[in-house]
């Protein structure tokens, strides 16, 4: 005996869901790019992340210090300081 194929309204729902979730999937990726390279090359904007999302930058440090050697940290802390003492 045959398997029962799925019906075709169903199938349709599958593939459709598949496709919206692949579409989601790539934006939300190109979304987290593009905050990552403009944290990993706009010190004003970490700086921004710093005073308002600190729990984010923190685990933007981590990632640096876990994949390469990264003084990011000590590096926008000792500019960050300057710049209050300036102040």
């Amino acid at each position: 005996m045959l398997p029962k194929t799925p019906k075709p309204a169903l199938w349709r729902f599958i593939k459709g869901s598949a496709k919206t979730l692949f579409v989601v999937e790539a934006v939300c990726f190109a979304a987290s790019y593009g905050v990552y390279y403009r944290m990993n090359t706009n010190r004003e904007f970490r700086q921004h992340i710093h005073e308002n999302y600190p729990f984010v930058l923190d685990y933007y440090y981590k990632i640096g210090e876990i994949v390469g050697d990264n003084k990011a940290r000590q590096s926008d802390a000792s500019y960050w300081s300057t710049l209050k003492k300036s102040d």
